[in-house]
């Protein structure tokens, strides 16, 4: 008898597979905390993707939600995917944020694939593989999660990261190792500032004051704090958008040809064109609606796929 397809790929998806270390995906096999073995669920990230940990309490404030959101949409047109814990609170906020945003992310567990996973985290999980992403740990079977196996997810949580992001955290507990962890290994550690009196502020507060951290003052600057670039993509051209009935402005003509294949921040091209900056912006505005030009901060002007 013939299966249909989506019964051949639901169980695709539940299939339990086992990684050698040479095969471990986002930098953990280069990684000093690479454990022995893997197991995983679902789908690995390419080989040139970039990991993001994104880590934090698992009692955030009342605005963590949309602070993760914020950050995690800052990732959009990279190659970035969002590594976490699958815990509640930020871990739980930043897979979601992720999937709801079109970007990869993978969650690192503390106990093996087969045992149980109370409440919404079951379903996030199953979440995360139907959707392309990864269900990972190092432990077999129905392994339980026990108070020692945490810090070891954590510092694969790490291990598979080019950056560690602590979103919210007090100044003890198992985000705060994850950033041991980062730093160990000298990687890119940044963390979001909070008001001095808010307990799930004092960890990122404390690696700042101590010059451990970086800074994220504006969540939509995630990605240039990190380094990642925007993904080349394969924009329109006059022709084609006229062929669609799509037609510029001459000003916003003018001002693509004269920027076309460049990245431009808002002051060089002020400088560089003779338009008032009020024009300016509505012809960005109208170029970015038409594909030709790309800003994930207002800052920065990625013309035509420029990076």
């Amino acid at each position: 008898m013939r299966k249909d397809r989506k019964g051949e790929s639901d169980a695709s998806q539940n299939l339990i597979r086992e990684l050698r270390p040479e095969e471990f995906p986002l930098g953990l096999k280069e990684s000093i905390l690479r454990p022995k073995r893997l197991f995983y669920r679902g789908t690995l990230p390419p080989v040139d993707a970039i990991g993001i940990a994104m880590v934090g309490t698992r009692r955030p404030s009342r605005s963590a939600k949309e602070l993760c959101r914020r950050l995690v949409n800052s990732l959009q047109g990279t190659k970035a995917v969002v590594v976490s814990g699958l815990a509640q609170g930020i871990d739980s906020y930043c897979h979601e944020a992720a999937l709801d945003a079109g970007i990869k992310t993978v969650a690192v567990i503390a106990q093996g694939l087969e045992a149980y996973i109370p409440g919404e985290r079951a379903e996030l999980a199953r979440r995360i593989v139907c959707e392309g992403g990864a269900v990972v740990t190092e432990y077999q079977g129905d392994f339980p999660s026990y108070k020692g196996t945490f810090p070891a997810r954590n510092r694969i949580i790490s291990g598979m990261s080019r950056t560690v992001v602590l979103v919210q955290s007090k100044e003890k507990g198992g985000a705060m190792i994850t950033t041991d962890y980062c730093l160990q290994e000298g990687k890119l550690l940044l963390a979001v500032p909070g008001e001095f009196d808010n307990e799930a502020a004092s960890g990122p507060n404390l690696l700042l004051d101590q010059g451990k951290a970086k800074p994220i003052f504006k969540p939509e600057s995630l990605r240039l704090a990190a380094g990642l670039p925007l993904e080349k993509v394969e924009a329109p051209s006059l022709q084609q958008l006229a062929k669609f009935g799509c037609s510029l402005s001459p000003e916003a003509e003018e001002l693509f040809h004269l920027f076309n294949g460049f990245r431009k921040t808002f002051s060089e091209i002020q400088e560089e064109c003779n338009f008032k900056t009020g024009n300016i912006l509505s012809i960005l505005t109208e170029l970015e609606i038409a594909g030709l030009v790309q800003t994930q901060d207002n800052l920065q002007f990625y013309f035509n796929g420029s990076d």
